[in-house]
């Protein structure tokens, strides 16, 4: 039956094509529409246009975001004194950093301890700081010499002595507080 109505469909084409809607059929749905709906205008979308000087203003802030992000890249990929330790000696940088790592771990465990004893913080922290000046000044050499690892063991040796010092006067300290203990434990054997 499909196929007989398509072949009908096909024989009688033009028959089908020579109706129009008139040309009165739009004033004819108007008027049955109600007359809210007819009246109601047309929302054009609001086009909202920027000043010169805003975009200005965003553009020189997008410049400035992207100057600092670029400088803050390439802080982190440049080493602070400008040397590559890993690439004089790659095991001599590992231990550089271990080193370092640990004399803030004593510095601080240092600190915590003399908190009670803040003169006695500072004479121990004076010893310590001229040996980190001395470490400063390695590193501001290491960039200059012409036997980078030679200064870069310097260097290391440096912060072994900075971690032994640190060693002995957390000692001094414990051995310090631990006597009054020793000595009250003395006496009530007594």
């Amino acid at each position: 039956m499909s196929k007989r109505l398509e072949d009908f469909i096909k024989n009688n084409r033009e028959e089908f094509d020579d109706l129009e809607p008139g040309k009165d059929l739009w004033a004819r749905i108007e008027s049955r529409m109600p007359a809210s709906v007819v009246e109601m205008p047309v929302a054009k979308p609001e086009v909202r246009t920027f000043s010169l000087g805003f975009v200005l203003r965003v553009a020189a802030l997008i410049i400035v975001v992207m100057g600092i992000g670029f400088t803050l890249y390439l802080r982190s990929t440049k080493p602070a004194n400008g040397v590559d330790l890993a690439a004089i000696n790659p095991e001599y940088a590992k231990q550089q950093a271990r080193y370092v790592s640990l004399i803030e771990d004593k510095r601080s465990e240092l600190k915590e301890l003399t908190k009670t004893d803040p003169q006695l913080y500072r004479e121990f922290s004076s010893e310590i700081n001229k040996m980190e000046a001395s470490y400063k000044k390695l590193k501001t050499d290491l960039a200059t010499s012409p036997n980078q690892e030679r200064v870069l063991r310097a260097m290391i040796r440096n912060l072994q002595i900075q971690a032994e010092v640190l060693n002995q006067q957390l000692q001094v300290i414990e051995q310090f507080k631990g006597t009054p203990n020793d000595q009250k434990n003395e006496i009530k054997n007594i």
